[in-house]
Order: C-alpha cells, then sequence, then structure tokens
C-alpha cells in the first residue's frame, strides 16, 4: 500500500470534483486508522461571495476538507469492498474554528479512525496551517452505502 496518493487517484475513491474537491494529495496513510489530507486554496469559487473585499475560506469547507480525506482514507484502504459504495457524512460535532484560512493558504487536515462500527465510522481531525497552526478541530461520522 502506498503512503501518498494525488488527485487523479483520490477521484478515483470519492465522487467529489471541482469546484467541490478539497484535496489536493492525500499522504502519511495509515490503513484504516489515519491520513494527512492537503489542499491550498487558490481561486475557488466561493471566494467571489464569502466576504468578497477580503475572501476567507467557509469554515464548512475546512470541515468538508478533513471529511474528504477521511472518505478516501477508508475508501483507500478497502478499495476491494468500497468499489461500488460511497461514503456519507452522518453527523459532525465538537467543531471548533481558530483561525481564518485566505487565498493561497496550504492547509493539513490530520485524519484519525476513533471506530468502526459496521459501516459506520466516527472520526477525528484536526486542521492546521504550513505553520503548524491550528485552523480547525472537528468530530464526525461518517457511513459506507451503496451507490444509487
Amino acid at each position: 500500500m502506498k503512503t501518498e496518493i494525488l488527485i487523479d487517484e483520490i477521484k478515483e475513491l470519492i465522487p467529489h470534483r471541482e469546484p467541490f474537491l478539497f484535496l489536493d494529495k492525500l499522504f502519511n496513510i495509515e490503513k484504516l486508522t489515519s491520513a494527512t489530507g492537503y489542499k491550498v486554496f487558490k481561486d475557488d469559487n466561493f471566494f467571489q461571495g464569502h466576504f468578497p473585499e477580503q475572501p476567507v475560506v467557509p469554515g464548512v469547507i475546512i470541515v468538508e476538507m478533513m471529511a474528504q480525506t477521511a472518505a478516501a482514507l477508508i475508501a483507500y484502504s478497502i478499495k476491494e469492498e468500497t468499489f461500488d459504495k460511497i461514503v456519507y457524512l452522518m453527523n459532525i460535532s465538537d467543531t471548533k474554528f481558530r483561525k481564518p484560512v485566505f487565498p493561497g493558504d496550504e492547509i493539513y487536515a490530520y485524519v484519525s479512525a476513533s471506530r468502526s462500527r459496521g459501516r459506520v465510522w466516527k472520526f477525528n481531525g484536526i486542521a492546521k496551517d504550513i505553520d503548524n497552526k491550528i485552523i480547525a478541530e472537528s468530530t464526525w461520522s461518517a457511513t459506507i452505502m451503496d451507490k444509487t
């Protein structure tokens, strides 16, 4: 198993596409346990309307980046079981935002699976900037379901 995959392979794992794909790379992959997602927010469409005078990445996009990191981790870890499945977000809790993210910022999403019960997974994530400063923290659950 590789420990790093790039955007083309990520697109094989999760259904997200631009403008709603928030991963450029997945690395530090530990099967079914943890991974790090990476994204540079450059010219994303939401900047046009999310505080146009001082564009900022919406906090929910940071949480979505962490959730996409988790979905890619699980899909990559058990490809043979998830090729015809999709990972859906079920709930989000204990989320805190510490600092804003601006155009050009490099973000790292450190995600770990804290538990699994059948097709339901619970995750913890911390998003950090290039200086290792915490941007956001969150806990969420997701489930693996058949594609419709």
